[in-house]
């Protein structure tokens, strides 16, 4: 797995909110594994897949449960790109840089994740 490109805001904005200001550069066709935090992605882009939530007073089906299970162990490669970001300290700790710099940092650690785990 690669990573293709990073999209950095300043300050604390959260994820979905990003993606949805760059859905131009995702594909139609391109399936997202997303999680929970991405309520409504099904909306604006067809072709994702978010765990099933419970609900109050109300268990999930066997179906339901399978389906979320699926889904976390497709996710796990994600998480694990992540944490091969985060092992950088630049990325894992408070950045304390410029601002203006902060996209570009995150594109030469993505840069070096890449080169490292290239298949």
């Amino acid at each position: 797995m690669q990573i293709l490109t990073v999209c950095a805001e300043k300050g604390h904005v959260h994820d979905f909110k990003i993606f949805k200001e760059n859905l131009y550069f995702i594909h139609p066709d391109l399936l997202i594994l997303a999680d929970s935090g991405y309520q409504g992605i099904e909306k604006i882009h067809e072709n994702s897949w978010i765990p099933v939530k419970k609900k109050k007073n109300e268990d999930l089906t066997k179906e339901q449960k399978k389906d979320n299970k699926t889904l976390s162990s497709l996710r796990i490669t994600v998480e694990m790109v992540n944490r091969r970001c985060k092992i950088f300290r630049i990325t894992k700790d408070t950045y304390r840089g410029k601002h203006r710099n902060y996209g570009k940092v995150w594109n030469v650690v993505a840069g070096l994740v890449n080169l490292r785990y290239a298949a």
